[in-house]
């Protein structure tokens, strides 16, 4: 029997899992599910944004599916028991350093774009973000006092061969089954990680990925290219910070940030981390408005990553397609359903 662990976390975290919850039900009611704790919710209750018991049920799991995590009120909690705490040390403890965010645009959305539907209709964008290194993870790091009062903060960007290369074969393989393209994004212009970032992904691709069309991009120039002239784009890698950037910044030209689900992978056989990127959204949590179709998303992806059920993970994807659309609008797409109306929506429609 397969295992999810599900973590529903702080803001509307709950209220989409429960959605999720529904679906799994519907879809996969053989499936072994359980739930922990998580984020600023755990902390309040336990005096850390994880246990080490949630932490070793993950591991032990197939597959896990948080909601969000956050929220104003543990802003003042010292850094390492902060919500966003609990995900950084699921993320390494899990090793799961290669980051999937598709970027696409369901057709009956197409005029929900803040760009022209010319420019986004049949959009389809697979961004592979590292996670697990890079400046969100590198040491030294800290806030110090100088000598003449002064205050100096370091955050330390850095990178190995080995940590690039296994997130770059993930791309190339992905791009293989797709539009077999990568564009490798990094600032290699100025900065020294950027510069060996290039060059691992130009000898990667030489000796194993040679029938993959590889391009280079500045981080910056994608971040312009993806508003310009999306389409052109198949699969994007990079590291943790600009993949950070560009896969909102990709999200919210699709149609919304609602509708964006996420798989961190690691090795084969490891479970996966997946989750909604629309983070916990405190202003309306509680009000049963949060779109739910991410995180609906997010367990088809675990259904067809981590579970083994790709014809499962179909079904699911075709359903939420049809629920849109047949007109099912959350209060993010300028419609008026409920959490709970969303995900009678796609019920109905599987």
């Amino acid at each position: 029997m397969s295992t999810l662990l599900l973590l529903p976390g702080d803001g509307i975290g709950p209220e989409v899992i429960e959605q999720v919850r529904r679906v799994a039900g519907r879809i996969a009611n053989d499936l072994e599910i359980e739930e922990r704790d998580f984020g600023g919710f755990s902390f309040d209750k336990h005096g850390a944004p994880i246990t080490d018991e949630a932490v070793a049920k993950a591991l032990a799991s197939d597959a896990v599916l948080m909601g969000a995590v956050g929220g104003p009120q543990w802003a003042s909690a010292p850094r390492d028991k902060r919500p966003e705490a609990g995900l950084l040390r699921l993320r390494q403890d899990m090793n799961v350093y290669a980051n999937l965010r598709p970027a696409l645009c369901f057709d009956a959305l197409v005029a929900s774009s803040a760009l022209k539907p010319e420019i986004v209709a049949g959009l389809d964008i697979m961004i592979v973000r590292e996670l697990t290194g890079g400046v969100y993870f590198g040491h030294p790091r800290g806030i110090e006092t100088l000598a003449d009062g002064q205050k100096r903060g370091v955050d330390t960007q850095v990178y190995t061969t080995s940590e690039i290369e296994r997130v770059s074969r993930v791309a190339f393989e992905l791009a293989r089954g797709r539009k077999n393209k990568v564009t490798s994004c990094e600032k290699s212009n100025v900065m020294e990680s950027g510069l060996l970032w290039r060059e691992v992904v130009t000898a990667l691709h030489a000796r194993d990925y040679a029938d993959v069309k590889l391009e280079h991009m500045l981080a910056d120039n994608a971040a312009m290219q993806l508003v310009k002239n999306p389409g052109q784009f198949d699969v994007i890698v990079t590291d943790n910070l600009f993949g950070d950037i560009l896969s909102d910044e990709a999200a919210m030209i699709t149609g919304g940030i609602g509708l964006l689900p996420s798989a961190a992978l690691g090795d084969p056989g490891k479970p996966g981390l997946y989750e909604p990127i629309h983070g916990s959204a405190p202003d309306i949590a509680g009000q049963n408005a949060a779109n739910p179709l991410a995180a609906i998303l997010s367990f088809e992806m675990a259904l067809r990553w981590s579970l083994g059920r790709a014809e499962l993970a179909d079904k699911l994807f075709a359903a939420v397609k049809t629920a849109l659309a047949d007109g099912a609008r959350t209060r993010d797409l300028g419609g008026s359903l409920t959490t709970g109306q969303m995900g009678d929506a796609v019920l109905k429609a599987l």
